[in-house]
């Protein structure tokens, strides 16, 4: 028997040995086989969908940009523009007219042409009375567009309903500005979010929710065909996890990286260690709508009785700052002398009192496990901290914590008085912020004003930023705006975190954004 069971497998090893010799394939790190470059991306959380105008999470956004192009897009780096699938572009003296000269030959990757009739259909889908509640960016991103004409087969034009200084930007954003095919998004409806369909660098091949999408490049892309083969988006929810399988070789990059793994992965020889100024604001968030936050002092108590510092140095260890507004320290409009209520919980019991509340409030916070990149040590550890502080003022918070796509449904349908948060800068412009976020034309129907804010001194400040084309006069409205967001505190100001990510030194071309999306069309890894 064993003599037989010998030859069994001499015969099983020559036959291994000639497919390999005739292409076979084998094994080698992060899941790939010999002679096909695959990426192995680990990341915190799944997408939610993969239809560029049905998204606002930058989980959605890091496969998104992978798969479609937009207009323009952003140049390494930064948030400064360059053409993308339109090759120039020219803009009337009034600033209402935006004509783009659009790049020949493309294809979707499903054989339809990109033209300009494409575009049409793409911003169409997200014009009056097009846009539905699932659609949070169609009018931050588009709403200024009155309509738009294809000139002809590779020129399209914009014509806006007032001048609007961040126009460009938007459109080389991840988020609804992204060009679909119309034959799949007529195809598939509702569902192109799970059948996506671009011109980008790389082409949708699979995805087993809550586990990972695969990729795999395109062949025919306009600007020249990637350099790996396969490019695979790994949910792996556990911090650690995820760093223990970048130092066993079981992935290539992870970012969501905890502030205590940052030393073991800067001390492996194996990794490269990225680190860049973040622009994100991280927040606890107040509706202002609804007791007890309708009332002022009640959300200027429940700020001042929170030690920030204190709390941003513990539980982020020097990998994020201190939030002294609604915006990152890198972007412009940023005001360094703008002053949040101090911490001073003797004063936040005298406003909780003058309130009516006197050691008897309670409200209930919701809160999200998993890392964000605003916030490495993920919604719940943040939560926790901030309860103990209100504890001490009288102040009981109850807790409510959701996985990541249910918080974000919780948060849109006003489970709870008061939620944590954050933002990632889109394009590099405040008006991202502070109009996106907080300005009363975006409160409802899927828009992102979720603490229901509504001052109309802000939202006159911030329309006449909009429309300006002199810089200089945009931040003195954007200076005096947040003043008027300090005072009335719908938010707690927390903190803007580092960009952190780790890669493999087996591969190059991968650099992080300001914007927290990934784009990967430069990718490369060596094999073995």
């Amino acid at each position: 028997m064993r003599r037989k069971l010998a030859g069994v497998l001499a015969s099983l090893f020559l036959v291994s040995t000639l497919l390999t010799g005739c292409g076979g394939t084998t094994t080698t790190g992060a899941g790939q086989s010999a002679g096909e470059k695959t990426v192995v991306f680990a990341r915190g959380a799944d997408s939610i969908s993969l239809d560029p105008v049905m998204i606002e999470d930058g989980e959605s956004a890091k496969v998104v940009a992978n798969i479609f192009d937009t207009l323009v897009r952003y140049k390494e780096g930064s948030t400064e523009v360059e053409p993308s699938l339109a090759t120039e572009w020219t803009t009337s003296p009034d600033g209402k007219e935006w004509t783009f000269k659009l790049r020949k030959g493309v294809k979707f990757h499903d054989g339809t042409p990109f033209n300009a009739e494409a575009v049409k259909f793409n911003v169409e889908r997200q014009l009056p009375p097009n846009p539905t509640a699932d659609m949070p960016y169609a009018d931050f991103t588009l709403g200024m567009v009155d309509k738009v004409i294809a000139v002809d087969e590779n020129t399209v034009k914009f014509m806006l309903k007032t001048p609007y200084a961040p126009f460009l930007l938007n459109l080389a954003m991840s988020l609804s500005a992204p060009i679909g095919s119309p034959t799949a998004i007529k195809k598939y409806g509702k569902d192109f979010g799970s059948n996506p369909v671009g011109t980008g660098p790389f082409v949708f091949a699979g995805w087993e929710k809550d586990s990972k999408i695969t990729l795999t490049a395109n062949k025919d892309y306009w600007d020249g065909k990637p350099k790996i083969d396969k490019l695979v988006f790994e949910v792996v929810k556990e911090n650690s996890v995820r760093a223990n399988k970048l130092m066993a070789g079981e992935a290539d990059i992870i970012d969501g990286i905890d502030p205590n793994d940052v030393e073991r992965l800067k001390g492996d020889a194996k990794l490269n260690f990225s680190t860049s100024p973040g622009m994100n604001i991280n927040y606890m968030g107040m509706r202002a709508d609804r007791k007890p936050f309708n009332d002022p002092k009640v959300r200027q108590a429940i700020s001042m009785a929170i030690n920030r510092d204190e709390m941003v140095k513990s539980l982020y260890k020097g990998n994020a700052a201190l939030a002294n507004g609604p915006l990152p320290s890198i972007l412009f409009g940023y005001d360094k002398d703008l002053q949040p209520y101090p911490f001073d919980q003797a004063k936040a019991r005298q406003l909780l009192k003058e309130a009516g509340y006197d050691n008897n409030l309670s409200f209930e916070l919701i809160s999200y496990p998993n890392p964000r990149p605003y916030n490495a040590v993920g919604g719940d550890s943040l939560a926790t901290a901030i309860q103990g502080y209100l504890k001490q003022v009288g102040v009981t918070m109850k807790i409510t914590s959701a996985a990541w796509k249910e918080h974000k449904e919780n948060v849109k349908n006003g489970k709870a008085e008061a939620y944590l948060y954050g933002w990632v800068g889109d394009n590099g412009d405040p008006d991202n912020f502070l109009y996106a976020l907080l300005h009363s034309s975006q409160i409802g129907n899927g828009r992102l004003n979720d603490a229901k804010y509504n001052n109309p001194k802000y939202d006159e400040l911030l329309m006449k930023a909009q429309q300006s084309s002199d810089k200089t006069e945009r931040i003195k409205d954007y200076a005096e705006a947040q003043q008027i967001l300090v005072k009335d505190a719908p938010w707690v100001f927390i903190s803007s975190s580092m960009d952190m990510a780790a890669a493999s030194k087996s591969i190059t071309g991968f650099k992080i954004h300001p914007t927290g999306v990934y784009f990967l069309r430069t990718l490369d890894k060596t094999t073995k």
